[in-house]
C-alpha cells in the first residue's frame, strides 16, 4: 500500500510552499493581518495564509493562546514567513507598542476562525489577547474581516447575533460566512467556516483587487 497523504497542518505547511511559485499577484505591498482564534476551523487558516503570501501579501499571523492548540505557530511562520504574535507581552525593539505598531502597518485585518469567544471580546472592548487587542487598536479606516466559526446553537444564540449587529453598525465590519455544512460537534448546520478561497475573494474585494 502506498504512503497515506499527510493530512495535518504541517503537511498542508508543507504542500502550500512546494506550489507558491504558481500563484498569481494582487496584495503586492500591503500588509494582510490575519487574526487566528480557538476553534477547530484553524486549520484551514494555513491555506489561507498561504494563498496571501502567494498573492504577494506580507502577512502577519497572532494568534490566541487557545488557536496554538490546534495549530502551532510555527505552520504559520513558515508559511508567512514572519513572526507569529501569540501574546500581548511580546516586545520588539521599536518605539511603538506591538499592539499599536500591527494595527497602522495594515491594510486589512481578517479574523479566521472568528469564534463566538472572540466575537464577544471586540464588541465588549475587552482586549485581554494579541487578537482582540490589535482588532481594539485598528484604525476605524482600515476594513476588519470576520469569518464567524461555531457550532449552530452558538451561533444562532441571540447574544452572538447582538454581537455581530454591533461590530456591523459600530465597528464597520465585513463578515464572510459562516456556511452550512457538517460540523466537528457531527451535526450539521450553519456555522461553519468559510474556505479558504471564499475569504480571500471576500479580501480582494475590500480591497479592491480583480481576482
Amino acid at each position: 500500500m502506498g504512503k497515506r497523504r499527510g493530512t495535518s497542518a504541517e503537511d498542508v505547511a508543507s504542500r502550500e510552499t512546494a506550489s507558491a511559485t504558481s500563484a498569481s499577484g494582487g496584495f503586492e505591498g500591503r500588509t494582510i493581518l490575519v487574526g487566528v482564534t480557538g476553534g477547530i476551523a484553524c486549520y484551514k487558516v494555513a491555506t489561507l495564509v498561504s494563498r496571501l503570501a502567494q498573492r504577494g501579501a506580507q502577512v502577519r499571523v497572532l494568534m490566541t493562546e487557545a488557536a496554538t492548540k490546534f495549530v502551532g505557530p510555527l505552520t504559520f511562520q513558515a508559511l508567512s514567513g514572519g513572526h507569529v504574535a501569540t501574546s500581548i507581552w511580546e516586545a520588539e525593539d521599536r518605539p511603538d507598542a506591538q499592539h499599536i505598531a500591527y494595527a497602522r502597518s495594515a491594510g486589512l485585518m481578517i479574523i479566521a476562525p472568528a469564534t463566538a469567544d472572540i466575537l464577544a471580546k471586540i464588541a465588549a472592548g475587552i482586549c485581554d489577547d494579541v487578537v482582540s487587542l490589535v482588532a481594539c487598536a485598528l484604525p476605524q479606516t482600515t476594513p476588519l474581516l470576520l469569518a464567524p466559526a461555531m457550532n449552530q446553537q452558538m451561533w444562532e444564540n441571540p447574544i452572538t447575533q447582538r454581537n455581530i449587529q454591533t461590530l456591523r453598525e459600530l465597528r464597520g465590519c465585513h463578515q464572510v460566512g459562516p456556511e452550512s455544512g457538517w460540523q466537528a460537534c457531527r451535526t450539521s448546520g450553519a456555522g461553519r467556516m468559510s474556505e479558504p478561497e471564499a475569504i480571500l475573494a471576500a479580501a480582494e474585494k475590500l480591497l479592491g483587487i480583480a481576482g
